[in-house]
Formats: C-alpha cells, structure tokens, sequence
C-alpha cells in the first residue's frame, strides 16, 4: 500500500491535511500529516525553528521509504530531508511548492518571481522573528475556491510563520538528484504565480508535471481531485514511523 507523508506550508499545520487523508484512505492509501516546528501543536518556540530542524521532523516521521509531498514552503525542507536521507524517500512531489534554486532561500525565491501577490498579505512581527497572515486578506489569497465551512476552519488555525528557515539558502545538494521527483501546478493559485509555477519545475521531465484546476490550497478545495492525482503517481510501497499513522 502506498503511503505518503504530508508536509504542510507557511502557517499551517498536519490540520491543512484534514480533507486528504480519508481521500487517500477511501482509495486504499495510507497517509501521515506532520507538524514541522512551531506549527501546528507543536510547541517549538518561533526563534528556535530552523530549516535543518524543519528537514529532521521530517526525517523523524519516516522508518521506510515514503512518498513525501511538500505544499508550498515545504519545498525546501523536503528536499533538505532528500538530501540528507535520499534512501527515506521514494519520491518527492511538489504540490504548488518552491523549488529550491542554487544559493537562494525560499525568501529569495519569491521575491524573484514574476509578481508579488504576498506584498502587504504578510507582517512580520516587531521582532522579526516571525510573520503572520493579514486576516482580512488571507481567505481570497489562500482559500479563494475554498467551502466556507473550509476557511472558517482554517482561518482560526493559521500560526506565525519563522522566518530564519525561509531566509535560509540550502547548501549544495549532491545527493538528491536520482529521488523521482514530480509537481503539482495548480492553475489558479494566487499566491504563487502559476507561471512561476511553471518556471520552477522547467527542469522536471514533462510527464512528471501535472496541473490542477485550482488555487493554492487544493486539500480543501478539491481532495478528492487531488488524493486521484497522487494515487496515479505514487504507485509504490512505502512506511511511515508513527503509531497513529492512519490507515
């Protein structure tokens, strides 16, 4: 039986999962969602949460090869972790997320892009540690294709997001390469550009870049769609560490 472990982007937590997972299980697959630290439960205080410490949550969670799917953010702790343990990963998919570029860390990479969709949705707190969702704007950049009952559950859930992992470039990666690797676009994302989107994954083979019909956050807006789209990629074995792993 397949089985996938579920990394969550800026802000949220395993929560975001809620939709996917009996999707993944209706379809015969097993699934874990993890909190990275300082998200979710987990009480990891916002100046101690590191990228490195981001990849070895990651790493913790798995004792066989999994399917590891990385949203948004989670681009570069996943591939951190495949780097650091390529022999834990079966393969790696994308799920409207950032791939890492050379030198650069997340930051760096949207401020690169070819628009700026974030511009004043995100304020960072006094201390600069953290940042957070501007609530009045969050729900049409993250949720817009959403059921109400959807944002009105993750509105309230939406955590500060540390900013030394974001700013942190990955260092030289040598190991990775030869993990399968897929993305997922989603067409009407707005908070990473869907074009930006494409320039991103430019580099994976063509049949290993698929697109969804909607924004960033496909688990709430269309779980089904989406647990059918990782079931057709992910078609082989793998093992998860935790004892409350569903399925």
């Amino acid at each position: 039986m397949a089985r996938f472990l579920l990394v969550h982007g800026s802000c949220h937590g395993a929560w975001c999962w809620r939709d996917l997972i009996p999707a993944l299980q209706a379809r015969g697959l097993g699934a874990l969602a993890i909190d990275l630290p300082a998200h979710g439960e987990d009480e990891t205080p916002a100046s101690e949460a590191t990228l490195e410490g981001y990849a070895e949550s990651i790493l913790d969670a798995i004792v066989a090869p999994v399917t590891l799917v990385g949203h948004s953010a989670a681009g570069y702790p996943i591939t951190l972790a495949a780097e650091r343990a390529p022999e834990k990963i079966a393969r790696l998919i994308y799920l409207c997320a950032y791939v890492p570029a050379p030198g650069l860390s997340m930051i760096d990479m949207r401020r690169a892009g070819p628009s700026q969709p974030l511009k004043g949705a995100v304020i960072a707190d006094p201390d600069r540690i953290a940042y957070s969702v501007d609530p009045a704007r969050g729900p049409a950049l993250f949720y817009d294709d959403c059921a109400a009952e959807a944002v009105a559950y993750a509105m309230p859930r939406l955590c500060p997001e540390p900013i030394l992992p974001q700013s942190t470039a990955l260092p030289p990666l040598t190991r990775w390469q030869g993990i399968e690797r897929h993305y997922i676009l989603c067409e009407g994302d707005r908070v990473i550009p869907p074009d930006y989107q494409a320039t991103m994954s430019a580099g994976f083979r063509a049949d290993q870049v698929t697109t969804l019909p909607t924004g960033h956050s496909p688990f709430f807006a269309a779980p089904d769609l989406l647990a059918e789209r990782l079931a057709e990629i992910a078609g082989g074995n793998s093992g998860l560490s935790a004892a409350d792993a569903p399925g």
